[in-house]
């Protein structure tokens, strides 16, 4: 926290000193995201999901921008996928669709100016905050539940983590015009969640007595799908409260620019 609250200084510490360069740019992206968590513990990429959105940039000069962009994406992961032995054993499962809105400032390393002959690409670096919706989900004999519904770790009915998170955002990638006034961005980014139940895995396996009491059998059924006898336990190792959940988006933008063209030096009236 401390360290990104430390490039926003530095950021907008440049936004006077640098060229101004005024305008907007608005489009959209496509792409993946993926998930990291309790149900993937090795940083592996899988079961991407389809993912996408529109953006909107606010440029304060050429190395300064403020973005804003709502984003949709499709995350999940399944134990069984899993080369580790207790997680296999664990055999849990999620999917969940993700929006998301996100509020980044962003850093171009190079001078850049749209519709300039040489100043027309750069990479960039950016960091921000999110807000997101989600609604981890998954299949019990053939029909989907909403996991959040039956308190699968024992929260007391009344009280589940909501459906709506924050995190911090960190990503790059790297810009190019294709005219004067279109450019394509290439990115990469990862929300560093505020919550560990995107995936409704954290804690510890629940009292099955009283989930069946409060949540019935399909409540039961959810939070335990182990294929050891004994290990879906009350108070036995269900996830790993040490590390939150992430996310990632990665993907290709088009965006149009809306502002003034500056003109090069050379064309430029000299007064004397």
């Amino acid at each position: 926290m401390k360290y990104i609250l430390g490039v926003f200084i530095v950021l907008m510490g440049t936004i006077h000193s640098a060229y101004s360069q005024k305008g907007y740019e608005i489009g959209g992206w496509l792409g993946t995201s993926y998930y990291f968590g309790d149900l993937n513990t090795n940083l592996k990429i899988v079961k991407p999901g389809i993912a996408g959105g529109i953006t909107a940039r606010k440029n304060f000069n050429n190395r300064i921008s403020l973005r804003t962009t709502l984003s949709y994406g499709r995350v999940g992961a399944d134990d069984a996928d899993s080369e580790n032995n207790f997680e296999r054993n664990r055999n849990l499962s999620f999917s969940s669709n993700i929006f998301d809105l996100t509020n980044v400032i962003e850093f171009n390393f190079f001078h850049y100016e749209h519709g300039h002959q040489s100043y027309n690409k750069t990479p960039y670096f950016f960091g921000g905050f999110n807000l997101f919706h989600f609604n981890p989900v998954a299949e019990l004999n053939g029909n989907t539940y909403s996991l959040r519904d039956y308190g699968t770790e024992g929260q007391p009915i009344g009280q589940e983590y909501g459906s709506v998170n924050a995190g911090l955002v960190l990503g790059g990638g790297f810009k190019f015009d294709i005219n004067r006034t279109v450019s394509l961005n290439i990115e990469i980014s990862t929300r560093f969640l505020f919550t560990d139940y995107l995936d409704d895995v954290s804690s510890v396996y629940a009292d099955k007595s009283e989930l069946l009491s409060n949540r019935g059998e399909i409540g039961v059924a959810l939070s335990d799908r182990s294929l050891v006898e004994g290990l879906g336990a009350a108070g036995r190792q269900r996830g790993d409260t040490k590390g939150k959940d992430k996310y990632t988006f990665a993907g290709i933008s088009i965006v149009r620019y809306f502002g003034g063209i500056e003109c090069p030096e050379i064309s430029k009236i000299k007064w004397k």
